[in-house]
């Protein structure tokens, strides 16, 4: 993707249900979890860069002996500086005590980090600070191991201050209003009210305290607490969590926005944000892997029994369709198919834009993200050039002679790596006209292969801010001097924000929200914006499940065609000579290509949630009042 965007969350959750002494006698090393979250988190390091953590839990162990260890970072390459740490002191402790070495049981007593239950994340921020206490995982700490609560996620939650009213309203007094610190204490009321609960039936029985404590973790219901410390959530989430005493849960939100998957066999019980993941770390098989469905939660208890519970009412599924573009790992076998198509699909369009003229056409992408898409759509130009072909020989099939014939068969399709991602810029000078000039040289271009008689094919992911387009790869490419400059987007047209984890949050950032105020204000319907204004103010007080989607208005009196033309007049400027246009896939070809993905709220403003609505009138407004206030 040409402007980068911070984005998702990932999660990893490994349960070991063998004693440590059969990972050290197959695998050769009771740290054998630790092993395999460290490779889980490293293949999920797309899903964020900014922070990564850690988190284990021994089960078992004696009163006094440490059972939880955590490790959390910031550092510039977070996940390596955490396994780093975690190395280090399990080396020093070994050294000291070399004793330990062939001695799992003094293994798991005294050296941190070993454990049956494992629960790790990597980081987008996308709300607060990116220090490191606001890094997942969080932890809920008590003397009472289960009310010991360690919680990660790759979530945004829409109302995340009508939440923190509530926690109020039940007598607490949380520390932040950060989201995550207000999942964690919802789900921890009601930790503790089932904990409370079941101690007192529990006396009740004769039990003392002592006897009460395993009798409490065996007859928790984690799925009763999930659903009462969830049914107010509005937001798109994957939320793991791990008990002190050994019970496990990742709850997938109603609409299944964020992306969640389990595998079982007789040795691990693991979850992940994405499925390749698991298949590569475990060696399992595509079929194997299973995604959690919307509303359900995967339970895993202290004893290893696991089962799939429905927590909330499942509602239209509306997964994330950027998964499937963009965030997710491409090695994904349905993801891999997806994006092909998604490049097949364009080309019709892009065959209107070039006369059907594939011989006097190159056809390349954005690096990296956008090859795929650019197999698929070079596929199609392939199959279009057969057809010319075919067309030609059998028009000439009675004069056409063998030299004639070759000549025909000769004609191939011409692709090329034309554009080079050459470093990562840090732009260190603050003026303006010099940060300009170098954010130009963030791409390179391959010269020599782009004649002036051809057209440019260039495919990219997605186009958010135009940003990267405008100042670097369209001034870059127009030195190859091509007769036309064709854009390719193999997602939508971005009009609205995101509220469910990606940071999207303000409209003016969109090129073509941008676009489509400067078509309204070129037609003199400049009232419209007022309209939807006020129409967004009125509905400030409204509840969240009777607010409408205004905005959809600033788009209403436009064609995509129209509003995708004034995207490439917004592109360039008047140091461009060659001609650009700009293609966006339709909605409806997403959804061909993505048929499991129909999440398209940022395309078409159709909000899976209540609170959807609410953040897109209050980013309107934020627009209009010139505040840069997030809208959520």
């Amino acid at each position: 993707m040409s402007d980068a965007i911070k984005h998702e969350c990932g999660i990893s959750v490994i349960r070991l249900l063998k004693p440590l002494e059969y990972y050290k006698e197959k695998y050769g090393s009771a740290f054998y979890g630790v092993n395999k979250m460290y490779l889980m988190m490293e293949k999920q390091h797309n899903r964020g860069q900014d922070g990564a953590g850690f988190a284990s839990i021994k089960l078992d162990v004696a009163p006094g002996e440490r059972y939880i260890s955590r490790q959390r970072s910031i550092a510039q390459q977070p996940i390596q500086d955490i396994f780093a740490q975690i190395n280090s002191r399990i080396n020093e402790t070994l050294l000291e005590h070399p004793e330990y070495a062939d001695d799992v049981a003094l293994q798991k007593k005294f050296v941190p980090y070993i454990g049956e239950l494992l629960l790790g994340h990597v980081r987008y921020g996308t709300f607060g600070k990116n220090s490191v206490e606001n890094v997942h995982p969080f932890l809920r700490q008590n003397n009472w191991m289960h009310r010991n609560l360690i919680v990660a996620g790759n979530f945004n939650m829409t109302n995340v201050f009508q939440l923190f009213n509530k926690l109020v309203e039940l007598g607490q007094h949380p520390k932040e209003k950060a989201d995550t610190i207000t999942v964690m204490e919802k789900i921890g009321h009601f930790l503790d009210d089932a904990v409370a609960k079941i101690y007192k039936k529990l006396k009740k029985e004769g039990f003392s305290k002592f006897e009460a404590s395993p009798q409490i973790a065996e007859r928790l219901n984690i799925a009763k607490i999930l659903k009462k410390a969830s049914r107010d959530w509005d937001g798109g989430y994957a939320m793991a969590g791990l008990l002190g005493h050994g019970d496990a849960f990742v709850l997938r939100d109603p609409s299944g926005i964020r992306p969640a998957y389990y595998y079982q066999d007789d040795e691990v019980v693991v979850v992940a944000s994405e499925r390749p993941v698991i298949q590569t770390v475990f060696n399992a098989k595509f079929e194997d892997v299973q995604e959690l469905d919307p509303g359900h939660a995967i339970i895993i208890k202290k004893s290893g029994a696991t089962s799939i519970e429905k927590v909330q009412e499942p509602r239209e599924r509306k997964a994330c369709s950027f998964e499937r573009i963009y965030f997710s790992r491409g090695s994904d076998a349905e993801i891999y198919q997806e994006r092909k198509e998604l490049g097949r699909l364009l080309m019709p369009e892009v065959l209107k834009h070039i006369n059907h003229d594939t011989q006097n056409t190159v056809f390349s992408y954005i690096p990296n993200t956008a090859e795929t898409s650019f197999y698929g759509m070079v596929e199609a130009a392939q199959e279009e050039l057969d057809t010319q072909k075919t067309a030609e020989i059998l028009e000439h099939r009675e004069t056409l002679d063998k030299e004639g014939l070759n000549k025909i068969l000769a004609k191939k399709l011409r692709t090329e790596k034309i554009a080079i991602k050459d470093v990562k810029l840090r732009t260190f000078i603050t003026e303006d006209s010099s940060r300009d000039d170098l954010v130009a040289h963030v791409y390179d271009v391959t010269y020599g292969v782009v004649k002036p008689t051809d057209n440019l094919v260039i495919i990219d992911d997605s186009i958010v801010r135009g940003t990267t387009l405008k100042k670097s790869i369209i001034k870059m490419l127009s030195r190859l001097n091509p007769k036309k400059i064709v854009v390719v987007s193999s997602a939508p047209q971005i009009r609205y924000p995101d509220c469910y984890g990606i940071d999207m949050a303000k409209l003016q950032d969109f090129i073509a929200f941008r676009a489509a105020i400067a078509l309204l204000e070129e037609t003199k319907q400049e009232h419209i914006i007022n309209e939807v204004y006020e129409k967004s103010l009125s509905q400030t007080g409204f509840e969240d499940k009777d607010v409408i989607n205004y905005v959809k208005e600033i788009y209403a009196p436009f064609t995509d065609e129209q509003i995708s033309d004034k995207i490439a007049q917004l592109l360039v400027d008047e140091t461009i000579q060659t001609e650009v246009s700009v293609i966006y896939q339709k909605v409806s070809n997403l959804h061909l290509a993505c048929p499991k993905n129909l999440g398209d709220w940022y395309f078409t403003g159709d909000y899976p949630t209540a609170g959807g609505n609410r953040v897109v009138n209050r980013a309107f407004i934020n627009y209009v009042e010139g505040s840069l206030k997030r809208a959520y």
